[in-house]
């Protein structure tokens, strides 16, 4: 008979209640007006959240009551079936803000790209976990890529690019689990090319790549042979047909808004009232809050409704204009807490499924909590991904419980070899 002493990492908990709450009332404020000022309208967006929060509580609670291995035997059945949700939403999706991922259901929407991020972290995690598997094995390698590229892939096909992006997150698991630390130089690289692609001259920037190959060639490498010019000529080679590629990408497979947003970001272009019109007004809201704020619905520019999405992907800066740098670092502080908290509980988990699982919740949170405030500092493009546990969404808030929570499961029976 199956019977354990459950023991629960109250701490994680905790921090989920507070960053659902604080959360909750950020959204009251984002949407308050005198016409629906009781929190018990649920014809709001408030109203609806507590209804989705409550469910998310309920969740929460039979995922602590569940037998932990159930959730890697059933791993590849959750991660089918996600797929398979993925693919009829191509066909059956309508069309939201130039994106076909929502589910119409009744009064509410369904987003199941938000479910695929949690199904592909157990898929990952149950087949990182197996006997035979190697990491120095090249179908391991495959095999990783294909369970992570699949659902990404569909998500894409949706034009949700920002959730379809969060997928990279699980090169940080992996990276623990043995991945060469070549490839996070190598997207690095990759993504700082992008960047100089769209801004410096193609042969300028290309004549400085050859000048850095001859220069590490004759002063950094001991012993030179002919191996050594190959494999240069051969990164050379790569390097110039991914700047010359950089062009055809920006033009034929990001979508127009995409490439307003990055030109804005970039500075090529200023567009106040188009594409950097949110960031603008964002940092603007998060500006005038100062130290303390100004205080709990007294938020002038929330009122004023500048900020489109403010419930939503730009929440943050109600809470900058509201509760202030103070209130900012303490929503930050609570991030970074729960990631911390998330790394330390993985590292101390005996099963290797339970270890990696727990990597990609907190790679996971990680992607979203840098991308969403990012972007609404202007620090990174606007891809519209919420902020977790916070934003507005009765699926991000259901699907990041299951998330979190899976793994807080997992570690109440750390002492057990599942």
């Amino acid at each position: 008979m199956y019977q354990e002493k459950l023991k629960i990492d109250w701490v994680a908990v905790g921090l989920w209640a507070f960053l659902v709450v604080f959360g909750w009332v950020n959204i009251y404020a984002a949407t308050y007006s005198g016409e629906h000022a009781t929190v018990f309208d649920f014809d709001t967006f408030h109203g609806k959240q507590l209804v989705w929060i409550i469910a998310a509580a309920v969740i929460a609670v039979v995922v602590t009551l569940t037998e932990p291995r159930f959730f890697s035997n059933t791993a590849y059945i959750i991660y089918g079936a996600v797929l398979v949700l993925l693919v009829v939403t191509l066909f059956i999706a309508t069309v939201t803000k130039g994106a076909t991922s929502w589910i119409n259901l009744g009064p509410f929407k369904l987003q199941p790209s938000e479910f695929a991020k949690f199904a592909t972290a157990l898929a990952l995690a149950k087949y990182m976990s197996a006997i035979d598997v190697e990491w120095k094995q090249t179908r391991t390698k495959v095999a990783a890529l294909i369970v992570i590229g699949v659902p990404a892939a569909l998500v894409f096909l949706q034009h949700d690019t920002g959730s379809a992006l969060v997928f990279t997150a699980f090169v940080f698991p992996l990276f623990r689990e043995g991945l060469s630390g070549v490839i996070l130089i190598i997207g690095v690289a990759a993504i700082a090319l992008f960047v100089l692609a769209l801004l410096v001259n193609k042969y300028i920037l290309l004549g400085i790549l050859v000048v850095l190959a001859v220069l590490y060639l004759f002063v950094w490498l001991n012993k030179r042979s002919a191996r050594d010019y190959w494999r240069v000529a051969a990164v050379i080679a790569c390097c110039a047909v991914f700047v010359f590629s950089v062009d055809f990408v920006f033009n034929h497979v990001l979508e127009s808004h995409q490439r307003e947003r990055i030109d804005v970001l970039l500075g090529k272009s200023e567009d106040l009232q188009g594409a950097g019109y949110n960031v603008h007004q964002s940092k603007i809201a998060i500006g005038s809050g100062g130290i303390v704020g100004k205080g709990f619905l007294h938020g002038t520019v929330t009122k004023a409704d500048f900020v489109p999405e403010q419930h939503t992907d730009f929440i943050f800066c109600t809470v900058g204009e509201e509760w202030g740098w103070i209130g900012a670092s303490l929503l930050v502080a609570a991030y970074v807490w729960l990631l911390v908290r998330l790394v330390n509980m993985a590292e101390r988990q005996r099963s290797r499924f339970a270890r990696f699982y727990g990597y990609s919740v907190a790679s996971i949170l990680f992607i979203h909590l840098f991308v969403n405030i990012g972007m609404v500092l202007g620090l990174v493009p606007v891809i519209g991904i919420p902020l977790p546990f916070f934003s507005y969404g009765g699926s991000s808030l259901l699907a990041f419980t299951m998330l979190l929570f899976i793994f807080i499961r997992q570690d109440a029976s750390k002492n057990q070899l599942l």
